[in-house]
Order: structure tokens, then sequence, then C-alpha cells
């Protein structure tokens, strides 16, 4: 409790001052106790869900970045196309002191377009693999988020049973959370 007559502390925190100076019963205790550390758990499993959710965001943009370069890629192929048309046309329409140099030129966007294809299909290839990334931290995320709120169904639960003093809102409480730090260890391993 604080100095002076003024304190501000949350739903548990009062329960966990007479928990920690000795006061209160086993079953008060036992409750503070839980909560503390069901609590410290709940922030460190929130945190991360919120960073594997940046993480897919990232990775949602990066294969985006990816994808945007390989469109430009396949645009560029395109244009290499149209010049090797021409080329074509050029070289049935020509006299044949120049066809030599529209077959050059023909094979030159040939092996152009070659690399430039080569060059699009890696990058849609990156891009997949940054979808797949996004999709794996998502999921992770969502893992993250159900042992989350299992935990909190925990602290809800403990703050009912001190109300209470019900024995079988003491099991429940138990029981989210160990059903909560389960999902989290769930999340942990990427199932």
């Amino acid at each position: 409790m604080s100095d002076h007559g003024f304190h501000v502390h949350g739903p548990h925190d009062h329960e966990l001052e007479h928990a920690a100076q000795g006061h209160g019963d086993g079953f008060t205790n036992k409750i503070a106790m839980f909560t503390a550390i069901i609590a410290t758990v709940g922030a460190i499993f929130g945190y991360m869900g919120g960073a594997t959710q940046a993480n897919a965001g990232l990775n949602k943009n990066n294969a985006a970045i990816k994808k945007t370069e390989a469109s430009n890629q396949w645009n560029y192929y395109q244009a290499k196309s149209s010049k090797q048309n021409l080329s074509e046309l050029a070289l049935e329409l020509a006299p044949a002191a120049k066809r030599d140099y529209y077959n050059e030129q023909i094979e030159r966007y040939k092996a152009e377009k070659a690399d430039i294809k080569k060059a699009a299909e890696k990058l849609e290839a990156e891009s997949l693999q940054w979808d797949e990334q996004s999709d794996t931290q998502m999921h992770q995320h969502h893992r993250w988020a159900q042992a989350t709120t299992l935990l909190q169904v925990a602290i809800a639960l403990a703050a009912i049973a001190l109300l209470t003093r019900k024995r079988w809102l003491q099991f429940a409480m138990y029981g989210a959370g160990a059903l909560g730090l389960g999902v989290g260890v769930l999340a942990a391993l990427h199932v």
C-alpha cells in the first residue's frame, strides 16, 4: 500500500500485498500468487503475439515488393518481345543485305528475354517464400493470442474466486491457466 493514504493499484494488487506480508488465508495467498505468475506470463505472451504479428506484416510487405519487382521484369520481358517481333517483321521486309543484322538482333532479344525470365521467376519464388513466412508468423500470432486470452480468462476467474470464495472457481482458474500455458508452449514450438 502507498503512503499518505493515497494509492492506486490493479484488481489483485491489494491481495498480492497482503500475501507478500503474510496476511490472508491460504486460499487468498494461492490465488494471489497464481494471478501474479499468470499475469507475468500473459504479458510475455502478449508481447510475442504482437511481435509475430509485426513480423507477419513485414514479411507480407517484402513479398509484395518482390512481386512488384517480378512484375517489372515481366513488363521488361514484354518490351523485349515487342522489339523481337519488330525485328522479325523487319527481317521479312528488309533487303537481303540487312537480314544478318536482323537475325543477330532477334537472337540478342531471345537471349535477353531468357535472362529476364530467369530474374522474374526468381523474384516470384522469393515472393512466395516471403508469403509463406508471413503465413507461418500469422499462425504463430494466433497461437499467442489464444494463449493470452486463456490466461486473461484465468485471471478473471481468479478475481471471481477471490470475491466468491468458491473452490470450484479456483480449479477452473487453474485449468484455464494450464490450458493457456499449453497453448503458449505450442506457439513457442511453432505448432
